[in-house]
């Protein structure tokens, strides 16, 4: 009896110590993404082998973003951090000094072809790091409105993943193949909608210059008040130039941003007799309730507003 019980209380032990062992093994990579959109590439790709952290949340504005606190103990402990890069978040240097954290920092722009820009409206434009005063030319950061550099960023995520956890890269490469099917398909979706919409109706109004790739992917001209970044206000003296080309160019809806006061829109569709057609998700994604709450969800948002205020249907 006194062996059996020895005997059933070793094999528990070994049991148990498996049980750890696996365990640890398993740990997931802890990934924090710069904001949403990059979060949920990295939910794509990583499935059940990571736990991902988001800085900026639903509906957030990176560009004048505060790190908190808890930001900085999420990027102290994380094993990669994943970043759009070309000055889109602000913060980022700031909370990597904060954290001093070990993790490796991925920007996700990496093989992207920049855009340049240069604000037609905004007197005091401040990416930081690249301010636009005096109508200098800057490099557009929203990379990830054209599906095709989505692509980019999704295989950049599935390196990095395999360079951390080889372990898992088939199955991060395998996420990732069937993860940029569907973008193919939503890419698909995007032009067809926008072949339907006649070419002298293709320029809408937004709040800021975030979809820059997405009108010289597809077609559409995008006018707004404010330039690459938010955090700073047009003058009266941009609002008003921009009031008089809208009716020189004639255009056919103007939008709110998720992000952004809606009130300078408002008054642009006021003084322009321009019916607001809707809500566009820009630099963030909706609240998971909503109807931008992945990636995916958010180009299918985006191009049904536009079509359906362009066309009345």
């Amino acid at each position: 009896m006194l062996k059996s019980i020895h005997a059933a209380l070793a094999m528990s032990v070994i049991t148990l110590t498996a049980l750890g062992a696996s365990s640890a093994f398993a740990a997931p990579l802890k990934v924090v993404a710069s904001f949403t959109v990059i979060a949920d590439f990295a939910k794509n790709v990583g499935g059940d082998r990571i736990d991902v952290t988001t800085i900026v949340g639903p509906d957030g504005d990176a560009h004048v973003y505060e790190p908190s606190p808890a930001d900085a103990v999420a990027m102290a402990k994380a094993d990669i951090v994943l970043v759009n890069g070309l000055h889109f978040e602000g913060f980022l240097q700031r909370l990597v000094d904060a954290s001093a954290t070990k993790a490796s920092i991925i920007t996700l722009t990496k093989g992207v072809t920049p855009i340049d820009f240069k604000p037609e409206f905004a007197d005091a434009d401040a990416a930081e790091g690249a301010g636009t005063g005096g109508g200098k030319t800057v490099t557009d950061p929203h990379a990830f409105q054209s599906i095709a550099n989505a692509r980019i960023y999704v295989k950049n995520i599935a390196d990095a993943f395999c360079a951390a956890d080889a372990e898992g890269c088939v199955s991060y490469q395998t996420n990732a193949a069937a993860y940029t099917k569907k973008l193919d398909a939503v890419e698909g979706e995007v032009k067809a909608a926008i072949a339907s919409i006649p070419e002298s109706k293709r320029v809408v109004i937004t709040s800021h210059d975030a979809f820059g790739y997405f009108e010289h992917a597809y077609g559409l001209t995008f006018l707004a008040p404010q330039g690459i970044s938010t955090d700073s206000e047009p003058s009266a003296a941009d609002v008003a130039k921009l009031v008089t080309q809208v009716k020189l160019d004639k255009a056919a809806a103007i939008f709110v941003e998720n992000i952004t006061n809606p009130r300078l829109i408002e008054q642009i569709a006021s003084e322009t007799g321009i019916k607001v057609g809707g809500t566009l998700y820009s630099d963030a994604l909706s609240q998971p309730d909503g109807p931008a709450a992945t990636y995916i969800d958010m180009m299918h948002n985006n191009i049904r507003q536009i079509k359906g205020a362009i066309l009345g249907s």
